[in-house]
């Protein structure tokens, strides 16, 4: 018969001699082409397994049984160079993104003053934002580097576990931003914040979180849906257990974002005149509105829709801006911060003042060894010291004597 195969665009399951396999068209034609929501004669392909045990040619043609119309939709090699671009825009913005993540880490790590409830809390969304960087970067080495590979047999061990780590950074990601919006909002209400306990609890939920719903996730992968890489499409319960706490923590997100506002207005309506409380709130606010629809509101666009709609706009947001939200938090939370730049100030004036003493005292050292008077002082001082010297002034002395 003939065996399992890849055509490049679905995979063909084994069949014996004479036998024709009919299978669905793949879902993704729906979500780029303009069938969405049309209903096509043919919905399916079939091929046929021949004498010489060859797969014969698909028939109707993908451009035919998926719906493809080649006068307003893009053929295959269209969207597969659009897609290749689209590649190339976000991998240049994860590796802005990591970049940017890990200078701000060492900066936030690298000064004292900076060590505060406030930063910690930044500096583990920092991590999880490198997190999901690294896990789209591995995810695309392992499944997607060789264009060759045959995913039909593709089920390994490795491909496994880099869809697994994709998808806890994804999660963990969602948890911490939610965390950067209830502690904004906990600012806010309280204004000061001093216990420290409250860094040991999310730092629980930030990560503790993750790792039980993808412990969820991996066993349900295991014993009901252990196909492929685990990367195809899920079913219900599977798509659920990391869909829904995503959904969970976008739609509290944006509820807190619409509180943080409200709060905000309320706050600088009673400090009106207020000086310096006044001052505060304003600038709280202006950092406020700036950070929160980085924290994931603006997923709610697409939230609670089917994956297949607006498929294009999808893409832009959640992996061109996506990509680059972890360089844009980078910058807003440490880069474009008042006190950090301040510092970075004070420590590259220390340098350079420790670099012109360094200087100066390295100059004035050689000055002083090739003086001409330094030189004339050694000679008298090595004329003192000088052994033959030292013996005639003692004969000098008994003869005297």
């Amino acid at each position: 018969g003939c065996a399992r195969d890849w055509d490049g665009l679905t995979c063909w399951p084994r069949a014996t001699f004479g036998e024709v396999v009919k299978i669905p068209c793949p879902q993704f034609f729906e979500e780029f082409t303009s069938t969405h929501g049309k209903i096509f004669f043919y919905c399916f392909l079939q091929r046929n397994c021949t004498q010489e045990e060859y797969w014969s040619e698909p028939f109707p043609p993908y451009t035919i049984a998926c719906g493809f119309d080649e006068g307003s939709s893009k053929g295959p090699e269209d969207q597969k160079s659009y897609y290749s671009a689209f590649w190339r825009v976000y991998t240049a913005g994860y590796a802005a993104s990591v970049t940017s993540l890990i200078t701000a880490l060492i900066v936030f790590a690298a000064f004292r003053k900076f060590h505060c409830t406030r930063n910690y809390i930044h500096m583990h969304l920092f991590v999880s934002f490198i997190l999901r960087a690294v896990a789209v970067f591995t995810k695309d080495a392992v499944l997607f580097a060789d264009e060759t590979m045959d995913h039909c047999l593709m089920s390994t061990v490795a491909c496994k576990a880099a869809v697994a780590f994709f998808q806890f950074s994804i999660l963990a990601n969602f948890f911490w931003l939610l965390i950067e919006g209830i502690y904004l909002q906990t600012l806010l209400l309280l204004t000061f914040v001093s216990n420290k306990n409250f860094v040991w609890w999310f730092i629980f939920t930030g990560w503790g979180a993750p790792t039980a719903v993808m412990f969820a996730w991996v066993l349900t992968r295991i014993h009901q849906q252990n196909t492929g890489c685990w990367d195809d499409d899920e079913n219900g319960v599977v798509l659920w257990i990391i869909k829904g706490p995503i959904l969970l923590t976008v739609l509290i997100n944006f509820i807190i974002f619409i509180n943080v506002i409200r709060i905000l207005v309320h706050k600088l309506k009673s400090q009106e005149g207020g000086g310096s409380h006044a001052s505060h709130f304003v600038r709280l606010a202006k950092s406020t509105l700036l950070l929160i629809p980085l924290f994931g509101v603006h997923y709610i666009v697409f939230a609670f829709f089917p994956e297949s709609t607006g498929l294009e706009a999808r893409l832009y947001i959640e992996l061109g801006l996506g990509s680059f939200q972890g360089f844009v938090v980078a910058l807003l939370y440490c880069f474009s911060n008042a006190e950090v730049q301040t510092e970075l100030k004070k420590q590259l004036c220390k340098w350079q003042h420790q670099e012109y003493l360094t200087f100066t005292h390295k100059h004035g050292a050689l000055s002083r060894e090739t003086s001409p008077v330094n030189y004339v002082t050694q000679l008298s001082l090595l004329d003192k010291i000088s052994p033959k010297r030292r013996s005639s002034v003692l004969q000098d002395g008994v003869t005297t004597v």
